[in-house]
């Protein structure tokens, strides 16, 4: 049977502030996406549909609870510093 992997740390920032790299402040759809990631949080859903692209973006709540960064760039990687 596999080793389970061992837990990252998080970042030291809130679940709902992206880490400025994967979000800037002056992003055009910056608002819609934070508000669309608010209501996943809140909902405990593992994500939402990008507003632009339409594809699905993982929450940073769900990354948490996973345990450990897959370092594929995810917006909200709450292990990111």
């Amino acid at each position: 049977m596999p080793e389970p992997r061992q837990r990252w740390p998080l970042a030291p920032r809130e679940l709902d502030e992206p880490h400025p790299s994967r979000l800037r402040e002056d992003h055009p759809g910056r608002a819609e996406i934070l508000a669309r990631h608010a209501e996943a949080l809140r909902d405990g859903t593992p994500g939402y549909l990008d507003p632009s692209s339409g594809l699905f973006v993982l929450s940073a709540g769900f990354l948490a609870k996973r345990g450990f960064c897959c370092t594929r760039g995810c917006r909200h990687c709450p292990y990111v510093t």
